[in-house]
């Protein structure tokens, strides 16, 4: 059993993520040594990067397919089929009356001095939403029985109209869901070929637009991962690696294939997750358990902050273009997700994100992205425009010769081009000022992301250290951090691939939830205490299905409590044994740190019991046991001509590889290369050996 590796094979295992630009990939083997792959994506067919990539890192370790354990992937098939609108076409049932409770939402602008500003178009038409004849009471009695006629008539117009996933979400149904349950069975016998998801199965919560929300989102992706998951699979089986495959969830933790094909919307943060999940595996190895979490990849840059060792969990987010963040308060941008997912923000800046000129004048950079196929100017593929990329070659920050180890040939000459053509002479502009303008905007919009998961939750940047990786992140994290006033940046190990990395490091983790909505007061101590003990059997279950034993299984409970009338509610956690006076006290001390205030006399509700599973295993990556091979920690000696800001000329600058630096401090100016990524070491900065393999960097 997985208590320690699953049984009869190899412990030796594959973290692969999916990123815009490359598809990253690491081998850890069973003895603690580590391989890094970096293969360029494959937008149209993501699979084909994966399989290539995995290919490739075995025939350089020398390692047989069947000598693996597990791959743990982290997928953007989910998100990108939001962005790009590519899901099914889906359609919705509901109880009549509540036809248009999927556009309406909770009526909130995110710039309320934006006239021009629009909703995102419901994924839903409203032709497709359809009401069923039914109602359930918020006690959960029936009022009006279910017309299970009216589900078939619905069937019939969505099989008419070429739908192909339906969503059912009807009024109450978190409290009794016997409806939709039934007219999901209806539905799966008469109209098979329709990918049928109940609100009830993802999100048996309280709030009737984000219940709503969820599950019409889990349904428009069914079609797309479920295809992914099963063309990669049958890919790996060509090459001979039938290892279980496990997908990143939202929440850090790692599900099963079965759950990721039944329930995507678990998986849309997927990538981002598990390099949040790697960074607070790592911060004990540095001495650091509250850390601010900076990806750059290439096309979007994230924000994370690890605190007490965990990340933080939200149990909503909004899913849009431009900044993406769960926030507390900017709302109403994008399609609501309530599911449990790490406090990420995200904005559309990476690497191959492209600078241009925009009406008005202002140089703008992202979200648009050149991507890894063509990609930046640099990469010879056709690309005109400059991208962040090209400005970084333009400065001299990047080797003109070849990245990735030099496996990826660049020609530095069309980044000067692009720049020059798009950006410094519409501007009036040397080169150099240009590229160090498309620079500076991008660090601002990275900062906006750290912003967004600091100071808008009440936290000082300033506390707190800052530990890059990404392709892009140790080349920009000293500017970034120096703009948020912090003194302090750590560089992970192997940071280009840090997130693949960081997923060798995730639990399997499994979530439920039960709804209570009562007064603390009046909810008895036995009713929770059964449900926690019934949902921990749903836990095992689950878990026992990917092949944990119980000795394997660990929980966390948590309960959702806010005051009586409020409409949003906050998760406290909880001990194995409930004790509503501990949950009072617990409560009132996590809303005055969240809200700098205590309501006291107010009566406090009970609203929903969560539960985490979570499968434990020995074969989980430990940071601080990593040998690298040599390949990984190459990079060149000597020396190269390097602006640090505009108007400064170009200084002679130290070139140093990743493996000199645990020979002593490194004094800036330096630009440290490796195979996955080069760090900046701008003038009066110093770069030193941390623990885990870690680089970090002291600004005086």
């Amino acid at each position: 059993m997985n208590s320690a590796a699953p049984s009869g094979r190899a412990s030796s295992r594959i973290g692969v993520d999916v990123g815009g630009t490359f598809t990253d990939v690491v081998l850890a083997l069973s003895d603690g040594r580590i391989y890094v792959n970096k293969t360029t994506t494959t937008p149209d067919d993501p699979g084909e990067g994966v399989v290539a990539g995995i290919a490739s890192i075995l025939r350089e370790a020398g390692v047989r397919p069947s000598d693996i354990a597990e791959v743990v992937h982290g997928t953007t098939v989910a998100s990108n089929t939001i962005l790009q609108k590519i899901g099914a076409r889906t359609g919705l049932l509901t109880t009549r009356g509540f036809r248009d409770v999927l556009e309406i939402g909770r009526i909130r602008t995110p710039d309320m001095f934006n006239l021009a500003w629009r909703k995102p178009e419901p994924l839903v038409p409203r032709r497709w939403r359809l009401e069923v004849i039914e109602r359930i009471g918020a006690d959960g009695g029936v009022v009006a029985p279910l017309d299970e006629s009216s589900v078939r008539r619905a069937a019939d117009k969505f099989l008419k109209e070429g739908v192909e996933a339906v969503a059912i979400c009807f009024i109450n149904s978190y409290v009794n869901d016997a409806h939709e349950r039934r007219t999901a069975d209806i539905l799966r016998g008469y109209a098979p070929s329709l990918l049928v998801t109940a609100s009830c199965e993802v999100l048996p919560e309280i709030k009737e637009y984000e219940r709503t929300s969820t599950a019409v989102v889990n349904a428009y992706l069914l079609p797309a991962m479920r295809g992914y998951l099963s063309r990669l699979t049958e890919r790996l089986s060509r090459i001979g690696l039938n290892a279980p495959v496990q997908v990143m969830a939202s929440n850090g933790g790692m599900v099963g294939l079965l759950t990721a094909r039944e329930r995507p919307v678990y998986a849309v943060g997927s990538g981002p997750a598990g390099g949040v999940t790697g960074a607070a595996r790592l911060g004990p190895a540095i001495g650091s358990d509250n850390l601010i979490v900076f990806d750059m990849g290439g096309t979007t840059a994230k924000a994370a902050i690890v605190e007490a060792g965990e990340p933080q969990v939200v149990t909503e987010y909004e899913f849009r273009d431009g900044i993406s963040t769960p926030s507390r308060f900017v709302k109403g941008a994008g399609y609501m997700l309530k599911v449990p997912s790490i406090d990420i923000a995200e904005v559309g800046s990476g690497g191959g994100s492209i600078a241009r000129i925009d009406a008005g004048g202002l140089l703008v950079v992202g979200p648009e992205s050149a991507g890894g196929d063509p990609g930046p100017a640099c990469y010879g593929r056709g690309t005109e425009r400059p991208t962040v990329t090209d400005a970084n070659m333009v400065l001299g920050f990047l080797n003109p010769r070849g990245l990735a180890g030099g496996s990826l040939a660049v020609n530095a000459e069309l980044s000067r081009l692009a720049v020059d053509n798009h950006i410094a002479r519409p501007l009036g502009l040397t080169i150099e000022d240009a590229a160090h303008g498309i620079r500076q905007v991008a660090n601002v919009n990275m900062a906006r992301a750290i912003r967004a998961v600091t100071i808008e939750r009440g936290k000082d940047p300033r506390d707190l250290a800052l530990m890059a990786f990404g392709g892009g992140g140790p080349l920009h994290a000293v500017d970034v951090a120096q703009l948020l006033g912090i003194r302090r940046v750590v560089i992970s190990p192997v940071s280009g691939v840090f997130s693949a990395a960081g997923m060798l490091a995730a639990e399997s983790m499994h979530e439920f939830v039960r709804p209570f909505l009562t007064l603390l007061a009046n909810v008895p101590g036995d009713a929770v205490q059964s449900a926690m003990r019934n949902i921990a059997d749903e836990g095992r279950a689950a878990l026992a299905g990917e092949g944990y034993n119980r000795d394997a299984v660990q929980f966390r409970y948590a309960a959702d409590v806010r005051y009586a009338g409020q409409s949003s509610q906050i998760t406290v956690p909880i001990a194995d044994a409930y004790d509503a006076t501990a949950l009072n006290n617990a409560f009132e001390r996590l809303y005055f740190e969240t809200f700098g205030y205590v309501a006291e006399g107010e009566p406090i509700e009970l609203v929903n019991l969560r539960l985490s599973a979570i499968g434990t295993a020995t074969s989980r990556l430990v940071f601080g046991n990593l040998s690298l091979d040599a390949r990984a920690l190459a990079g060149e000696s000597g020396e190269r001509m390097v602006t640090f800001g505009r108007g400064s000329p170009r200084i002679p600058t130290r070139l140093v590889p990743r493996s000199a630096v645990e020979q002593g401090p490194i004094a800036g100016p330096a630009v440290i290369e490796s195979y996955d990524t080069t760090v900046v070491v701008p003038p009066r900065c110093t770069a030193r050996a941390a623990g885990g393999g870690c680089i970090a960097i002291d600004m005086e």
